[in-house]
């Protein structure tokens, strides 16, 4: 099981971390994929200007945008499944 940590500090929080949550939750929903990922929140990761960051499993840590979540799904989160 894929694990992606969504930061929900202060910077992450201002940026819509709990709107990339959701849309997260949603596509994987969407995509059938609920036994293969799971989406959680995480305190900082160190990473604050690139608000909202989101690491998958042990990789590196990605910015997410709300508003480009499709991109980022299919470039990041599928691609590695």
């Amino acid at each position: 099981m894929r694990t992606i940590s969504v930061c929900i500090g202060s910077a992450c929080h201002l940026k819509g971390s709990y709107n990339v949550i959701n849309g997260l939750q949603k596509r994987i929903k969407d995509n059938g994929l609920d036994d293969k990922i799971q989406v959680k929140a995480s305190f900082c990761l160190g990473e604050c200007t690139k608000a909202v960051s989101v690491k998958i499993d042990d990789g590196p840590i990605y910015s997410a945008d709300e508003n480009k979540l499709d991109e980022f799904f299919d470039k990041y989160i599928v691609r590695g499944i």
